[in-house]
């Protein structure tokens, strides 16, 4: 699959259903940052009426993943890849159009080449953060990935 952003929103519809049903689309996607959008809409509320965490997480999760498996993917190499760990601060009421970045692309870059060059399992830590139309931060979302080459 070519890393693009209609191809990886293609790419959702088919393998993560639920997170694009519930409005998680890919909106930029560059070699060091990845953004998503959601807009919050009744679907993906909760009973506050603000975004629910869990469409948040997705959000913020795919920012991280889509830089990961691009970069396994420019490394003609097969490496493995697991989310360990997640944790969440929700700073202020999700509503509107909420945009999740992850910007850490060259981290990912280096750890892939870590991973490669020990061929044991490595773990690392990224951020994403989400932003309403406002520019207030909703939430910031941290993600520990573990890769290990085949």
């Amino acid at each position: 699959m070519e890393f693009n952003v209609r191809n990886l929103n293609l790419y959702l519809f088919k393998n993560l259903p639920s997170a694009y049903f519930c409005g998680v689309r890919v909106y930029a996607l560059e070699a060091d940052y990845c953004t998503v959008r959601v807009k919050h809409r009744w679907f993906n509320q909760n009973p506050f009426r603000s975004m629910y965490f869990a469409v948040q997480n997705m959000g913020a999760e795919l920012t991280t993943g889509v830089l990961v498996m691009k970069a396994i993917k420019e490394s003609n190499q097969k490496i493995s890849m697991l989310v360990l760990n997640q944790k969440s601060q929700f700073t202020k009421k999700a509503t509107g159009i909420i945009t999740f970045k992850c910007d850490q692309g060259q981290l990912i870059s280096e750890k892939i080449k870590e991973a490669l060059q020990t061929k044991e399992g490595i773990s690392f830590w990224v951020q994403s953060k989400g932003i309403d139309e406002n520019g207030d931060v909703v939430g910031i979302y941290d993600f520990e990935w573990t890769l290990k080459a085949k």
